[in-house]
């Protein structure tokens, strides 16, 4: 993905508080009936009710993140669950602190 992808998904103040409570699910988040909030990642619907958002905007903003590769998302059952890509995040630091 290009670092201008990523860089449009950071753009917006929701996507980043996403980010930043999924760098520690646990403290962030309550314990799920399906998938471990570390191993799996966080439900997209305790994500939408913690952010305040409708399911349709949340599923937006998980795809766009998803899309530039900071998010992987995982099916389980009928949901889906998402965790950063910390590697992908990695990544893309350095490519941004390299074009500085």
């Amino acid at each position: 993905m290009p670092i201008s992808q990523a860089m449009r998904a950071l753009a917006n103040e929701r996507r980043l508080q996403v980010l930043e409570w999924l760098k520690d699910p646990a403290a962030h988040f309550p314990a799920q009936t399906d998938g471990d909030l570390v191993k799996d990642g966080v439900c997209g619907v305790l994500i939408a009710k913690k952010l305040g958002v409708s399911q349709p905007t949340i599923s937006e903003h998980l795809n766009i993140l998803s899309q530039a590769g900071l998010l992987r998302p995982k099916r389980i059952k009928q949901w889906t669950f998402y965790k950063r890509d910390e590697a992908r995040i990695r990544e893309m630091k350095r490519a941004l602190l390299k074009n500085i």
